[in-house]
């Protein structure tokens, strides 16, 4: 018996290899722990260990050879992967003998098994008929018996990838590809596949297959680093699922990060990001590389090679990639960086490996202030639009993008505080100025509008206010692009004021001469500052996630900054809007009849008008019954005709289309009545929809902030929560209940989270509350908010 890593290795039935396993599995305490890279070498020595033993006790000696493939074949194996085993013969009269003693053992133990029976030919043929298995047998290791029989196979495999790779190249790059379309990335995941994903193992493995075909060199350290990270997320998430998993699920990232050594799982993500983009850029530049290696033949390697095609000043494209001219330097041009880079974005080429490198080792710092044809270089990158993603990410893997902008570090691979975002930070800024491209046309500094939304979150990853820490940063930039004095202090106060446009407008009156006075103010008269602003908003928003730039939010903006236009001009702002006909006429029938009454204007987005008897309750009973028919609420205008209470709702559909009104009204009626109980219902509908599969992440605590500067007789509750059905309908019977005057209401949604805002005052009339009353009112919505 052998001593393995910390445990015994067996010699007998494979129940004693699964309890072997099992032992190492189980040394998870103090220092008798072993590491993930240590784990998986002691489970691959076990497995090897026991393979061979069991070869010779069968008699798997001579014209027969186990060999392995997968991860055990790489010695990658993670604690719950499966063993992929080949059996090679050379004609062997007993291998269906052979093969059963070797396989059911490990089927009777519990032990997942992937299996075949070769003889050479036979592998060499299916290699070079099935693209997975080829992959595998490219990476064959030799387990047991006959040695020079593994050695043959695995030399005619991988002389036939060789020779075989034109035809099978393009097969190869369109199954990754699809690949990359189904998973997604490793590095913008919330909860990334480590093996499948962009970025993840499996296109270490691509990249390895590459070259295997000598088409492109052996993975650079910093891939190979990744390897390493990468295995060891996923071991560890093995031995903390106790069976295969490939996807890192938000609740599990913080006990894998602290298996590893990692602060938190924020951290974790930020390692594992830089690693999947390493992994994802070699795997593109590897394939355009070797599509570009692929050898000729037949007419094709009689033809000349392809025309250098000029493009710009130093600039030419090369078989379908940006390269450098032959007389090109960067150190006696200092601009060339950026013009290649520009040069990509605007023809849509990818910038050639060589080029890349070449611009690396050679390209000086550019000196403060950068030379105008730099500054304009820069605009035209950044105006390009989405082209400019994928250049960015070429420049920053390889430490160009960090050498122009040295303050990129800090954001880089940063992952998002909140579940709205969907990038990391640096990505999101790279996003924000891909949709701020197409709104240049609208503002009278386009410039400043590009530079602006590259970088106004730069002040994030730095502890403090972001939008602070954002400001010194972008005046420090902005003079080393070469911006005049006026420009630099517009652009660090537009990324300081970044947020000031949707903030006011999603959770203030916007009908409140203080709110827009204040905007007004803090933007010192600017109406430039103005315009940049409102367009910033709309790009920061469409780069944040699906759904966080609506209809509503667009409306609402554009309605402050008309306000603020008009302050500025001069012009009287309008009063408080009066009720909309339908408001009074729905008021009239309610006082007429005493009925509850509903009107639904369909539109982007539509509104919902409901009158009620005025009473205690009739907010949330109104806010409840939009929620029961998955109607999202925006906003509310609440007003009093008479004796009649007046709710105008903006809203939209959580999904599906917009309801019936006459079923809104029958079912606010029966709430109105007592026949249906809201709560029980609500509760209902959210069990019905709650989200199936894995358990999420438990939901961030609620919080409640509180504003007076205003300066009016409403205050401003503000609840920053986890969205879920009915949650306005709970908040406003808290409030209800307490007592407090609601004058309008806002509800911003944030991906999962929701920012809702009230504008409150006492039930006396008085206007402003007291501490005591505040308190009081703040458990209560934290209590409704759950």
């Amino acid at each position: 018996m052998r001593v393995v890593g910390a445990v015994a290795a067996p010699s007998g039935d494979a129940g004693d290899l699964a309890r072997a396993k099992a032992v190492l599995l189980e040394q998870g305490a103090g220092k008798r722990r072993l590491g993930p890279e240590a784990l998986r070498a002691a489970l691959v020595d076990l497995h090897d260990f026991w393979l061979s033993s069991r070869a010779a006790a069968i008699g798997l000696t001579e014209r027969a050879a186990l060999v392995a493939v997968g991860a055990l074949g790489r010695r990658e194996l993670a604690p719950w992967s499966d063993l992929d085993l080949v059996l090679l013969h050379d004609g062997r009269k007993d291998i269906d003998r052979l093969a059963r003693e070797l396989w059911y053992p490990l089927w009777d133990a519990g032990i997942g098994l992937d299996h075949s029976v070769r003889t050479p030919g036979q592998a060499v043929q299916v290699a070079a008929t099935d693209l997975r298995a080829a992959l595998g047998l490219l990476e064959a290791r030799h387990i047991a018996g006959d040695p020079a029989l593994s050695e043959k196979v695995r030399a005619a495999v991988r002389q036939s990838w060789r020779a075989g790779i034109r035809g099978r190249f393009d097969e190869l790059a369109e199954s990754a590809q699809e690949r990359w379309r189904k998973v997604g990335d490793v590095a913008h995941r919330v909860e990334p596949d480590l093996k499948h994903g962009h970025g993840g193992l499996r296109d270490i493995q691509l990249i390895d297959a590459l070259a295997a075909a000598q088409l492109i060199d052996r993975p650079a350290a910093d891939v190979q680093a990744a390897r390493t990270l990468l295995l060891d997320v996923r071991t560890e998430l093995h031995r903390l699922a106790g069976r295969a998993r490939e996807v890192l699920h938000a609740q599990d990232a913080d006990e894998v990060a602290a298996a590893l050594e990692i602060s938190d799982r924020f951290e974790l993500a930020r390692a594992l990001s830089g690693a999947a983009r390493s992994v994802a850029f070699a795997a593109e530049v590897g394939l355009r590389s070797a599509r570009n290696a692929l050898p000729r033949r037949g007419l094709a390697a009689l033809r000349r090679p392809p025309v250098r095609r000029p493009l710009d000043t130093g600039v030419v494209e090369h078989i379908g990639e940006v390269a450098l001219a032959r007389d090109a330097s960067a150190a006696r041009d200092p601009a060339l960086v950026l013009r290649v880079a520009a040069t990509a974005a605007r023809t849509g080429l990818p910038i050639a490996a060589g080029t890349l490198h070449r611009l690396a080792d050679t390209a000086p710092e550019l000196r403060a202030p950068w030379p105008r044809a730099a500054l304009g270089e820069l605009l035209s990158l950044l105006g390009t639009g989405r082209p400019l993603v994928d250049v960015v990410e070429s420049l920053d893997r390889t430490g160009l993008w960090g050498r122009l902008f040295p303050e990129w570090g800090a954001v880089r691979d940063l992952p998002p505080r909140d579940r709205a975002h969907v990038w990391t930070v640096d990505r999101h800024l790279v996003e924000a100025c891909a949709h701020a491209a197409r709104l240049t046309t609208r503002v009278a500094r386009p410039d400043l509008l590009l530079v602006g939304a590259l970088l106004h979150d730069i002040g994030k990853g730095r502890g403090g206010d972001h939008s602070e820490v954002g400001e010194s940063l972008a005046v420090q930039i902005g003079h080393r692009l070469g911006f005049p004095e006026e420009d630099v202090a517009l652009l660090g106060r537009m990324v300081r004021h970044h947020l000031l446009l949707p903030h006011t407008a999603t959770r203030r009156d916007l009908e409140d001469p203080a709110t827009v006075t204040r905007v007004v103010d803090t933007l010192e008269g600017n109406v430039v500052l103005l315009e940049l602003l409102e367009a910033l908003a709309e790009a920061d928003a469409l780069a944040t996630g699906p759904g966080v730039w609506s209809p509503w939010k667009r409306t609402l903006i554009h309605d402050l900054a008309n306000r603020c236009r008009a302050v500025l001009a001069g012009e009287a702002l309008p009063g408080p809007t009066p009720p909309s006909e339908t408001a009074t006429a729905l008021a009239r029938t309610v006082e007429a009849d005493g009925r509850a009454q509903v009107r639904l204007d369909e539109g982007d987005p539509a509104v919902v008008v409901v009158a009620v008897p005025h009473r205690i309750g009739s907010l949330a009973a109104a806010a409840g019954v939009l929620a029961l028919h998955s109607l999202e609420v925006h906003a509310a205008e609440l007003a009093t005709l008479g004796d009649v209470a007046v709710f105008t709702f903006t809203v939209s559909p959580r999904f599906g289309g917009l309801p019936d009104p006459a079923l809104l009204r029958s079912d606010l009626t029966r709430v109105l009545e007592g026949s249906l109980q809201l709560p029980e219902a609500l509760a209902r509908k959210e069990r019905d929809y709650a989200p199936r599969g894995p358990a999420v992440e438990p939901p961030a605590p609620s919080r409640v902030l509180w504003f007076d500067d205003e300066a009016t007789g409403a205050v401003v509750l503000e609840l920053r929560s986890t969205d879920r059905i009915g949650l306005l309908h709970r908040v406003a019977a808290a409030l209800e209940e307490c007592g407090a005057d609601v004058r309008w209401a806002k509800a911003s949604t944030l991906g999962a989270s929701v920012v809702d805002a009230f504008g409150l005052a006492s039930a006396d009339g008085r206007g402003k509350l007291g501490l005591a009353e505040r308190r009081r009112i703040e458990e209560a919505v934290l209590a409704a908010a759950g």
